[in-house]
């Protein structure tokens, strides 16, 4: 069987941190309420970081009422190796921030049990993907949303430059050890990455300028995020102005709008 085609990313620029976080939330909406309709639930993997502690903050106050939190089902891209309460937990951000505030069933939120030790960390994880999406051998969970954001050395997720992850083509989540942090991370794989619906990155910040312009102007310069491409899926990238600084109109890869 030939392979999908990947369809062209869409670039959408704005004019700050605050119109991007307002963006986010949009096209958060926008999904819940679709997939909701459709097929009865929604399913969303979060990314840590600043940007997105943001949108989870305007989420939790603009949708409290308006969305249907029952039928909200919550993963997590990636975690870093420390405790659940540790202050560098994506999933204490995402709990502070938006979890905590919403009328979400605990049961509806699928962390990264991370105080386990790092493989059976990832293992846990995987499991419980598997059990939820129902997969079968060789499949892939297909979620309806998935956000992630973007390292100044060009990785996304736990995805690093030069980790093994970056080969697997197997599994859904592994610990991959990250050189130069010294640490594990327990990250998504391309294949669960290039399986969602949708795939948005959430990128703001001057210092992104110089990796954005990498990105969109250097397409065979291999760096992890670029390896994002969604089979049978939308690809948007949300940048504000000075994360977009760099990029000039020739390196539009797609739609853009300010």
């Amino acid at each position: 069987m030939a392979e999908a085609a990947h369809q062209q990313p869409e670039l959408v620029i704005l004019q700050d941190a605050a119109q991007l976080a307002q963006a986010a939330v949009n096209e958060f909406r926008t999904a819940a309420q679709s997939a909701i309709t459709q097929r009865g639930r929604f399913t969303v993997a979060l990314s840590g970081g600043n940007t997105p502690r943001s949108v989870y903050s305007m989420l939790a106050s603009e949708c409290r009422e308006s969305l249907d939190w029952r039928k909200i089902f919550i993963f997590f891209g990636d975690e870093r190796h420390v405790l659940p309460d540790d202050p560098q937990s994506n999933y204490r951000m995402a709990r502070e921030s938006l979890l905590s505030r919403v009328p979400l069933p605990e049961q509806n939120i699928f962390r990264v049990r991370a105080e386990l030790p790092a493989q059976q960390a990832a293992e846990d994880y995987e499991n419980a993907l598997r059990g939820f999406f129902q997969l079968a051998t060789g499949a892939f969970p297909r979620f309806d949303l998935l956000f992630l954001g973007l390292g100044g050395d060009g990785h996304t997720a736990s995805l690093f430059p030069g980790s093994a992850a970056l080969s697997e083509t197997s599994r859904l989540a592994v610990a991959n050890w990250v050189e130069k942090l010294r640490i594990f991370r327990i990250t998504l794989t391309f294949p669960v990455l290039n399986a969602a619906a949708q795939v948005i990155f959430l990128v703001s910040g001057a210092d992104k300028a110089g990796i954005v312009h990498e990105i969109f102007t250097k397409p065979q310069a291999a760096y992890p995020s670029q390896s994002v491409c969604p089979r049978n899926g939308r690809l948007l990238w949300l940048l504000d102005r000075p994360a977009a600084g760099m990029l000039g109109e020739s390196s539009n890869p797609g739609s853009a709008r300010s």
